[in-house]
């Protein structure tokens, strides 16, 4: 049985919300320039999607709570859409920075919402490979929607890249009329919702999870240092590098989607050891281009199976709390992001740096599993 057709609408959303929060960097130049402000400064833009993700989601899942999901999602598709309009017209840096906290906002809110969505709407024993198709709209931003905005910033300015985001929105938004189901959730209390949050095996995915993200985006973000140092390659490998961890990213979440249903266990306790022991390798091979660009594909797939088989059993965990649960997998991911870079730029004294910081995070990924009575893809937690 195919998976329904506007699930993949919904993935075209995550697409598009990925291609804007990973895009800037390469638009950060010409933006300060256009708007008149340093580069640094034009950095605070990346920083506040970044916070706004981290709250927007229980925030946000607060707020839409007891109503249809089709209400909710078109709610943030909108405001998402409009926050890009907005940023593509402005010539003040304050409203554009005041845009993007509205979208990190409407991200967070409609990630946290769709995930829970694409569950409701496939059997019980395809919900990961619901989840590694709307995930998957992430790994194809980092593949094809970042390096086109990157370009099309370069050919036609940055507020074209903006205006392409808005675009994208338009299809995902008559998706969700037409394919998105609008009976009302279910509405529990706050304290009922929160109360989950208390379990234990609740926890020992919800960190692992956050730890694993933060290992991905610490050596994601100082990647190119890496690329132009030991590895001596020019500048223009550094593309290169992204897009082979990002086909791996798409590789390793599709694959994960048609295992985790029947073998989150394997994926898990396979992948994760895997995981820590790659970091490990790109340390040492850093020098040898051939190893290292072979290894980040194989890394971006490890990243986004683990990251996408975890998501499934965090919502699986968080089954009592049906209004926050894809907003505590969305958070634990966005804490991760957020942390992951923070702690990767204290190891930049050397440019392997932050891939030994990975490795260390992840084997508290693997810890916090061994500590808490469960492996890697254990019963009691399938990471």
């Amino acid at each position: 049985m195919p998976l329904p057709f506007p699930l993949y609408l919904l993935a075209l959303a995550v697409f598009a919300m990925g291609t804007s929060e990973f895009m800037l960097a390469g638009l950060l130049p010409d933006l300060a320039r256009d708007l008149g402000v340093s580069v640094g400064a034009a950095g605070a833009l990346t920083s506040a999607f970044a916070v706004g993700m981290v709250v927007g989601a229980p925030l946000m899942a607060v707020l839409t709570r007891g109503r249809s999901a089709r209400g909710g999602l078109l709610v943030f598709v909108l405001v998402f859409l409009a926050a890009h309009l907005l940023g593509a017209v402005t010539d003040r840096f304050a409203v554009l920075l005041l845009s993007r906290v509205a979208a990190a906002l409407a991200n967070a809110g409609f990630l946290a919402l769709a995930l829970t969505t694409a569950t409701a709407m496939v059997p019980a024993d395809r919900t990961a490979r619901a989840l590694a198709v709307l995930l998957g709209g992430t790994t194809v931003a980092t593949v094809a929607g970042v390096p086109g905005g990157a370009l099309l910033g370069a050919v036609a300015g940055w507020r074209a890249a903006f205006w392409a985001v808005a675009a994208l929105c338009v299809p995902a938004a008559f998706g969700i009329l037409w394919g998105v189901p609008g009976a009302r959730g279910e509405r529990r209390s706050l304290r009922a919702e929160f109360a989950v949050l208390r379990s234990p095996r609740l926890l020992r995915v919800l960190v692992p999870a956050a730890l694993v993200n933060a290992a991905t985006f610490g050596a994601f973000t100082f990647l190119a240092p890496v690329v132009t140092g030991p590895a001596g390659l020019g500048a223009a490998w550094v593309s290169v590098a992204l897009v082979l961890f990002g086909a791996g990213s798409f590789a390793g979440v599709t694959a994960a989607g048609r295992l985790a249903d029947r073998h989150a266990d394997r994926v898990l306790a396979v992948g994760g050891p895997l995981f820590l022991v790659g970091w490990v390798g790109l340390a040492a091979l850093a020098e040898r281009p051939a190893a290292l660009l072979g290894l980040l594909l194989v890394q971006g797939a490890l990243a986004f199976a683990l990251g996408g088989t975890l998501v499934a059993r965090i919502l699986d965990e968080a089954a009592g709390a049906p209004a926050l649960a894809g907003a505590y997998a969305t958070a634990a991911l966005n804490v991760g992001a957020v942390a992951g870079p923070l702690l990767a730029a204290t190891a930049l004294d050397r440019a392997t740096g932050p891939f030994l910081l990975s490795a260390g995070l992840a084997a508290a990924a693997l810890a916090v599993a061994a500590v808490s009575g469960s492996r890697p893809g254990g019963p009691a937690s399938r990471c």
